[in-house]
């Protein structure tokens, strides 16, 4: 398994991903992890750093640094699955030298992430590179949603579709509940108020990277709209730019001198933490303009929450319009940044679904309870295994 992200430094979906799909294929097969981020002290981990050579230079020439590295420790093994652009050169390369195949999970796609040049430069054209040259190789791509599908064969024309196979994200179903008992529940609450939320009032909660996929912008925006008595809560870090921070910065600057309860809690939060201040929310964002899957709205909803999720991507293969949470419509520009084509409609829109939950405790219960069982029905872990095996089964013949 080749990732960049693995625990402890896990800050996005993907890092979820790998550390719970690692975790069900271990009580069936040998599963030794090749990541970023340096040496760990866990058997079968092996975690690298950047040459000393390439510090310094462009990060996109950083990460191939450590993907020869993870490329040349692949020796020995089966299969070489990669997760995100950061290892798949690592797998793909492994797939040369060691002659296994090489299959590539993609969370997201480089020809839909444009803005990325912003951070990269010419970096950007060396990731695009390198993704590209993974997924047009790879023996197999799992997409994490039927729309992520589309989107590859979009973006890579020369693949052929029968190597592309969707299996979805799961969910750790005990680790994401919501607190039951008056003790729990208690606790789950001083949480919330230790963070500066009022459990008593209704809440809109958001949780995501700081990064232009994320629509935070659309969501501060539509914020402004929404009842005095309704807190925004944001659990947003990391931002990919300091033009982005700055935007963000701004717009909830802004906010807060038109109403209160706008709570920003900029560290990435424990799992307990998070749950608690999940479960003592009313409704959860996700504005996302770009959104393969979203593994939040999954955390989100098992811990029995409805979601207000913007119409593209994968959300509405989790988001069950009407019976979850409500999606969102939007029409996006052309130019593979997912910019809405009406963004004032879009914000409007976004407003008014998050208005109609947060408004209506009763409704958004009975949508968080059938949330719940969605989760459980479709995206637990167990299932996602075996759907992974049946894939790493079928390519090794």
């Amino acid at each position: 398994m080749l990732t960049r992200e693995y625990p402890p430094h896990v800050y996005g979906g993907a890092g979820v991903h790998v550390t719970e799909l690692a975790a069900v294929l271990r009580r069936h097969v040998d599963v030794r992890v090749r990541c970023f981020d340096g040496p760990r002290d866990v058997e079968g981990v092996t975690g690298y750093d950047v040459p000393a050579e390439l510090a310094g230079a462009n990060p996109a020439l950083a990460t191939l640094g450590v993907d020869l590295q993870m490329a040349n420790d692949v020796a020995g093994a089966d299969l070489a699955h990669s997760h995100t652009w950061y290892a798949n050169m690592a797998g793909h390369l492994a797939s040369l030298l060691h002659d296994v195949p090489h299959v590539v999970s993609a969370h997201s796609l480089e020809p839909l992430r444009p803005w990325k040049a912003e951070q990269l430069g010419g970096g950007y054209a060396v990731s695009s590179w390198a993704e590209k040259t993974a997924y047009e190789s790879a023996a197999r791509v799992i997409a994490v949603s039927a729309g992520m599908r589309a989107d590859i064969l979009r973006s890579y024309p020369a693949l052929d579709p029968d190597r592309v196979t969707v299996v979805h994200n799961g969910i750790d179903l005990d680790g994401w509940q919501r607190p039951v008992g008056d003790e729990q529940v208690e606790a789950a609450r001083a949480v919330a108020r230790a963070r500066g939320i009022d459990p008593d009032r209704p809440s809109v909660v958001f949780v995501g990277r700081i990064t232009r996929q994320k629509g935070l912008p659309y969501l501060l925006r539509a914020a402004e709209r929404l009842p005095a008595d309704v807190q925004l809560v944001l659990c947003a870090g990391a931002p990919d730019t300091p033009e982005i921070m700055t935007e963000v910065t701004g717009l909830v600057e802004d906010l807060r001198r038109h109403r209160d309860g706008v709570v920003w809690i900029e560290e990435m939060l424990p799992r307990r933490e998070l749950v608690s201040v999940l479960s003592t929310g009313t409704v959860f964002a996700c504005p996302s303009v770009y959104e393969p899957l979203g593994i939040v709205n999954l955390e989100a909803m098992a811990c029995g929450l409805p979601v207000v999720g913007t119409a593209t991507g994968g959300i509405p293969e989790v988001v069950d319009d009407g019976a979850t949470g409500l999606l969102v419509p939007i029409e996006q520009v052309s130019d593979g940044t997912g910019t809405p084509v009406h963004p004032d409609a879009f914000v409007a829109d976004l407003a008014e679904a998050l208005t109609t939950l947060a408004t209506d405790p009763t409704r958004a219960a009975a949508m968080g309870v059938a949330s719940r069982q969605r989760v459980e029905d479709h995206f637990a872990w167990d299932a996602i295994g075996e759907r992974t095996l049946e894939v790493y089964r079928s390519v090794l013949g």
